[in-house]
Protein backbone atom coordinates (compact mmCIF):
# COMPACT_ATOMS: atom_id res chain seq x y z
CA UNK A 1 0.00 0.00 0.00
CA UNK A 2 2.72 2.50 0.67
CA UNK A 3 4.58 1.60 -2.34
CA UNK A 4 1.29 2.07 -4.35
CA UNK A 5 1.02 5.62 -2.63
CA UNK A 6 4.49 6.64 -3.60
CA UNK A 7 3.88 5.82 -6.76
CA UNK A 8 0.90 7.66 -7.41
CA UNK A 9 2.91 10.74 -5.72
CA UNK A 10 5.66 10.33 -8.13
CA UNK A 11 3.01 10.69 -11.32
CA UNK A 12 1.35 13.53 -9.78
CA UNK A 13 4.39 15.44 -9.51
CA UNK A 14 5.86 14.54 -12.33
CA UNK A 15 2.38 15.43 -14.01
CA UNK A 16 2.66 18.94 -12.31
CA UNK A 17 5.94 19.70 -13.02
CA UNK A 18 5.49 18.99 -17.04
CA UNK A 19 2.44 21.20 -16.88
CA UNK A 20 4.42 23.84 -15.17
CA UNK A 21 7.60 23.88 -17.70
CA UNK A 22 5.20 23.92 -20.90
CA UNK A 23 3.03 26.68 -19.28
CA UNK A 24 5.73 29.13 -18.99
CA UNK A 25 6.18 31.77 -21.56
CA UNK A 26 9.34 31.76 -24.02
CA UNK A 27 11.96 33.80 -22.14
CA UNK A 28 13.46 36.79 -23.90
CA UNK A 29 17.11 37.03 -24.37
CA UNK A 30 18.94 39.96 -22.14
CA UNK A 31 21.82 41.46 -23.34
CA UNK A 32 24.99 43.43 -21.45
CA UNK A 33 25.08 46.86 -23.58
CA UNK A 34 27.12 47.02 -26.84
CA UNK A 35 26.23 43.46 -27.98
CA UNK A 36 23.60 42.26 -30.00
CA UNK A 37 20.67 40.07 -28.53
CA UNK A 38 19.56 37.85 -31.21
CA UNK A 39 15.91 36.74 -31.90
CA UNK A 40 15.54 33.56 -34.48
CA UNK A 41 12.78 34.71 -37.04
CA UNK A 42 10.93 31.91 -39.16
CA UNK A 43 9.07 32.19 -41.72
CA UNK A 44 7.57 29.46 -44.41
CA UNK A 45 7.69 30.21 -48.54
CA UNK A 46 5.07 27.24 -49.54
CA UNK A 47 5.15 25.66 -52.89
CA UNK A 48 2.11 26.53 -55.53
CA UNK A 49 0.68 24.27 -58.51
CA UNK A 50 3.41 21.85 -58.90
CA UNK A 51 5.05 21.39 -62.44
CA UNK A 52 2.13 21.47 -65.28
CA UNK A 53 1.86 21.74 -68.90
CA UNK A 54 -0.80 23.74 -70.65
CA UNK A 55 -1.94 22.89 -74.38
CA UNK A 56 -4.08 24.77 -76.87
CA UNK A 57 -7.54 23.26 -77.10
CA UNK A 58 -8.09 21.33 -80.00
CA UNK A 59 -9.28 20.81 -82.86
CA UNK A 60 -6.70 23.12 -84.00
CA UNK A 61 -6.69 22.92 -88.00
CA UNK A 62 -3.52 23.53 -89.61
CA UNK A 63 -4.12 24.05 -93.09
CA UNK A 64 -5.64 22.55 -96.53
CA UNK A 65 -2.64 20.72 -99.01
CA UNK A 66 -2.62 18.43 -102.03
CA UNK A 67 -1.32 15.11 -102.15
CA UNK A 68 2.33 14.98 -102.32
CA UNK A 69 2.46 18.29 -100.78
CA UNK A 70 3.06 19.67 -97.21
CA UNK A 71 0.88 21.37 -95.21
CA UNK A 72 2.49 23.11 -92.12
CA UNK A 73 0.62 25.72 -89.18
CA UNK A 74 1.22 26.63 -85.58
CA UNK A 75 -0.81 24.78 -83.34
CA UNK A 76 -0.92 27.57 -80.79
CA UNK A 77 0.70 28.09 -77.55
CA UNK A 78 2.22 25.49 -75.28
CA UNK A 79 3.11 27.19 -71.67
CA UNK A 80 5.17 25.10 -69.30
CA UNK A 81 4.04 26.53 -65.55
CA UNK A 82 6.66 25.80 -63.06
CA UNK A 83 5.64 26.59 -59.55
CA UNK A 84 7.44 24.24 -57.04
CA UNK A 85 9.70 26.71 -55.97
CA UNK A 86 12.75 24.57 -55.80
CA UNK A 87 16.38 25.28 -55.94
CA UNK A 88 17.07 23.37 -59.37
CA UNK A 89 14.46 24.16 -61.23
CA UNK A 90 14.69 22.34 -64.30
CA UNK A 91 12.63 20.36 -66.52
CA UNK A 92 12.25 19.04 -69.72
CA UNK A 93 8.93 18.96 -71.99
CA UNK A 94 8.45 16.28 -74.92
CA UNK A 95 6.22 16.02 -77.65
CA UNK A 96 5.24 12.74 -79.53
CA UNK A 97 2.41 12.37 -82.18
CA UNK A 98 -0.17 9.57 -83.21
CA UNK A 99 -1.05 8.79 -86.83
CA UNK A 100 -3.57 10.85 -88.65
CA UNK A 101 -6.26 9.29 -90.12
CA UNK A 102 -9.19 9.87 -91.89
CA UNK A 103 -12.72 7.92 -92.91
CA UNK A 104 -12.27 4.66 -91.53
CA UNK A 105 -8.62 4.79 -90.92
CA UNK A 106 -7.42 2.64 -93.65
CA UNK A 107 -4.21 1.85 -95.16
CA UNK A 108 -4.90 4.41 -97.94
CA UNK A 109 -6.73 6.98 -95.29
CA UNK A 110 -3.53 7.25 -92.49
CA UNK A 111 -0.88 9.41 -92.81
CA UNK A 112 1.60 7.74 -90.26
CA UNK A 113 3.69 9.99 -87.11
CA UNK A 114 6.82 9.30 -89.27
CA UNK A 115 5.55 11.81 -91.94
CA UNK A 116 4.39 14.53 -89.11
CA UNK A 117 7.79 17.05 -88.06
CA UNK A 118 7.31 19.60 -85.23
CA UNK A 119 9.65 22.30 -85.16
CA UNK A 120 8.83 24.77 -80.68
CA UNK A 121 10.81 27.28 -82.36
CA UNK A 122 12.06 30.03 -79.68
CA UNK A 123 10.23 31.27 -76.48
CA UNK A 124 7.80 33.68 -76.66
CA UNK A 125 7.51 34.35 -73.27
CA UNK A 126 9.79 33.87 -69.93
CA UNK A 127 9.15 33.89 -66.33
CA UNK A 128 11.82 33.75 -63.38
CA UNK A 129 15.81 33.04 -63.71
CA UNK A 130 17.70 30.10 -65.62
CA UNK A 131 18.13 29.07 -68.99
CA UNK A 132 15.38 28.15 -71.40
CA UNK A 133 16.13 26.14 -74.26
CA UNK A 134 14.16 25.55 -77.28
CA UNK A 135 14.00 21.96 -78.39
CA UNK A 136 13.93 23.49 -82.31
CA UNK A 137 14.93 26.59 -83.00
CA UNK A 138 14.24 26.73 -86.26
CA UNK A 139 12.82 25.03 -89.30
CA UNK A 140 15.82 23.54 -90.48
CA UNK A 141 15.99 21.96 -86.88
CA UNK A 142 12.70 20.19 -86.92
CA UNK A 143 12.02 16.50 -85.84
CA UNK A 144 9.83 13.61 -86.48
CA UNK A 145 7.27 12.95 -84.11
CA UNK A 146 7.36 8.84 -84.88
CA UNK A 147 9.36 8.69 -81.59
CA UNK A 148 9.12 10.91 -78.12
CA UNK A 149 10.93 14.29 -78.84
CA UNK A 150 11.95 17.25 -76.38
CA UNK A 151 9.92 20.21 -77.22
CA UNK A 152 11.56 22.51 -74.86
CA UNK A 153 13.28 22.65 -71.09
CA UNK A 154 14.91 24.78 -68.76
CA UNK A 155 18.59 23.48 -67.93
CA UNK A 156 19.35 25.79 -65.03
CA UNK A 157 17.82 28.11 -62.48
CA UNK A 158 15.54 27.96 -59.33
CA UNK A 159 12.30 29.49 -57.99
CA UNK A 160 9.30 29.43 -59.47
CA UNK A 161 9.46 30.05 -63.55
CA UNK A 162 6.97 29.19 -66.39
CA UNK A 163 7.86 29.26 -70.32
CA UNK A 164 5.82 29.61 -73.34
CA UNK A 165 6.25 28.70 -77.07
CA UNK A 166 4.39 28.33 -80.49
CA UNK A 167 4.96 25.03 -82.13
CA UNK A 168 4.70 24.15 -85.92
CA UNK A 169 3.65 20.91 -87.12
CA UNK A 170 4.37 20.05 -90.19
CA UNK A 171 2.81 16.90 -92.76
CA UNK A 172 4.38 15.30 -95.26
CA UNK A 173 1.05 14.56 -97.45
CA UNK A 174 1.47 11.06 -98.81
CA UNK A 175 1.26 11.34 -102.84
CA UNK A 176 -1.63 8.52 -102.62
CA UNK A 177 -3.18 10.11 -99.61
CA UNK A 178 -6.86 9.94 -100.59
CA UNK A 179 -9.12 13.27 -99.71
CA UNK A 180 -10.31 14.19 -96.31
CA UNK A 181 -9.88 15.80 -93.15
CA UNK A 182 -7.48 13.49 -91.04
CA UNK A 183 -7.15 13.90 -87.60
CA UNK A 184 -4.68 12.75 -84.95
CA UNK A 185 -3.09 13.83 -81.22
CA UNK A 186 0.04 15.67 -80.78
CA UNK A 187 0.71 15.28 -76.92
CA UNK A 188 3.04 17.43 -74.95
CA UNK A 189 4.13 16.24 -71.66
CA UNK A 190 7.17 17.98 -68.64
CA UNK A 191 8.63 16.33 -65.77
Amino acid sequence: MFDTRRRALATALAAAITTAMTAMPAHADTCAASTNCNTTVLFTVSAGTGLQITVPNGPVSIGTGSPGGTISGQIGTVTVSDQRATVTATWVAQVSATDFTTGGGTPAETVANSRVSYWSGPATATTGTGTFVPGQANAASAVVLDQTRIAFSKTSGSGSNSASWSPTVVIDVPAQAVAGTYTGVVRHSVA
